[in-house]
């Protein structure tokens, strides 16, 4: 019988959530929301789903060790370093190969590694409907988010009629994905009621997407087709060579733009749970108790005649603001970050500022 599997991607970098986040130690890797990091709850959700065996984390070199103390559980052989960071087109082409080597025949989940879900039952039963529909039907799955508000930071998907039925669930024709769009057509988007957030959660059969990079994106299928023979053939050194030169050769896309933009045989299914990225600082309020002044505070932080304000602070130390409202102040042991919460989707700024210099490498 195909075997189902877990891709995870857990290669982000949460540059908006520094100075907490580093690249060696990026939001997925930590306590933001709810216990234990969001690596550690993702794996959570999908252990009664798919087996640790068949869970495969796709990760950096400057993440590597981090995550493999963070999962002492999952086999060695199961924690992927990519050679480059190439956005999720090619990181997909990867899992694609890995997957196969193991059972050609099997269906595969990619899920990102940092986001919050509540509903984790809910969450169960949408992935198994989705698993569901991509092993007994030639469909590339996407698990939609229902908007709840007419956000920017986010792709949609324009839903068309209901498409197939599997897993108890139905299923909608994707007519189009679109990109991050001006608030003006996010609002339109919230009104339509046909358009979903497009969250990165996606299922698949391991031949299906093989036959669709043949034939919408086939320069990045085939510049992993060394991978391919290496993981059927070859010893780890040349799988690593195979690896960087794959990497080397491919540009950086994501898996949207490369693959299921073009695609006619993909479907999405309204996700039934909560979520949320927790993509910024300003997010993360919504998951934190406010005071009487809306503000909230995490830490010995203290606010004095302000509103609005969200305050982290290190253990040991106190931040307190005086007098000032709607401001972000996140304090760690060596750095501390300052701004207007209207700005909090714009800290990647500062991490390029930093970049500029390679004296300030140790605060990346």
């Amino acid at each position: 019988m195909p075997q189902q599997f877990v891709v995870i991607i857990a290669g982000g970098r949460g540059e908006r959530f520094w100075p907490l986040s580093r690249r060696a130690r990026p939001k997925h890797l930590l306590e933001v929301v709810g216990s234990g990091s969001l690596l550690e709850q993702t794996l959570r959700r999908v252990a009664p789903v798919v087996k640790l065996a068949n869970t495969v984390i796709i990760t950096s070199a400057e993440q590597a060790r981090a995550l493999r103390a963070a999962c002492p559980g999952l086999p060695k052989e199961n924690i992927v370093v990519e050679p480059a960071a190439r956005n999720t087109g090619p990181a997909v082409a990867l899992a694609a190969a890995l997957i196969a080597a193991r059972d050609p025949q099997a269906t595969f989940a990619v899920l990102p590694a940092d986001h919050v879900v509540r509903a984790v039952r809910a969450y169960r039963r949408d992935l198994k409907a989705a698993f569901a529909a991509a092993a007994t039907r030639k469909v590339l799955v996407t698990l939609g988010i229902r908007p709840t508000a007419p956000a920017t930071g986010f792709g949609y998907i324009r839903c068309g009629g209901r498409s197939i039925r599997a897993g108890g669930r139905s299923f909608a024709r994707i007519e189009r994905f679109v990109e991050k769009p001006p608030l003006a057509a996010a609002r339109r988007y919230l009104a339509d009621g046909s358009y979903l957030w497009n969250a990165g959660m996606f299922v698949w059969g391991v031949q299906s997407l093989a036959t669709a990079f043949q034939a919408h994106a086939p320069a990045l299928w085939d510049a992993f087709a060394p991978v391919r023979t290496a993981l059927a053939t070859g010893t780890p050194r040349q799988l690593k060579g195979a690896m960087r030169a794959a990497y080397a050769g491919v540009e950086r896309i994501s898996i949207d733009h490369a693959l299921l933009e073009k695609v006619s045989n993909g479907v999405v299914l309204p996700a039934s749970f909560d979520w949320d990225d927790v993509g910024s600082w300003a997010a993360l309020s919504r998951h934190m108790v406010a005071d009487a002044a809306d503000n909230r505070v995490s830490g010995e932080g203290v606010v004095v005649d302000g509103r609005g304000n969200l305050v982290i602070a290190s253990p040991g130390r106190v931040v307190a603001l005086l007098g000032v409202n709607d401001c972000v102040v996140v304090q760690t042991d060596d750095a501390t970050l300052v701004m207007p919460r209207a700005r909090a989707e714009q800290v990647r700024s500062v991490v390029q500022a930093l970049e500029r210099k390679p004296s300030r490498a140790r605060w990346l």
